[in-house]
């Protein structure tokens, strides 16, 4: 028996937000939303995928953002999603290098954090 892989990241946002994460999650990072199931769309919140990665945010009712744990997303072109970002105001951060990797932080609208993570 062994874990074979993550079907999903799941993420807290505060109750009503969900133009916002839209256009973060699909209009800035490129995860396209998708429909959630019938029976888990009166709870709010959106669910963005492409490929193998899915980040599906959820309504707390007594939101704190993630501010330590966090997804580590891999782009094919790590400056220009960052130039993106902060042409929209987002603050982009660096932190300690990783070998193989550049990598950048940036916080969703919702303040949870997102790790950026390019091979070099």
């Amino acid at each position: 028996m062994a874990i074979t892989g993550i079907d999903h990241i799941q993420l807290a946002m505060p109750e009503g937000r969900e133009k916002a994460a839209r256009e973060f999650y699909d209009g800035l990072l490129g995860i396209p939303e998708v429909a959630k199931p019938a029976i888990l769309k009166g709870r709010g919140g959106c669910w963005f995928e492409i490929g193998s990665v899915r980040i599906h945010l959820g309504v707390e009712q007594s939101f704190s953002p993630a501010k330590k744990a966090h997804p580590a997303l891999l782009t094919d072109d790590l400056f220009a999603l960052v130039r993106t970002l902060e042409a929209a105001g987002y603050a982009v951060t660096e932190d300690q290098p990783l070998e193989k990797y550049d990598r950048r932080f940036v916080n969703d609208p919702f303040g949870n954090r997102i790790e950026l993570m390019q091979l070099k």
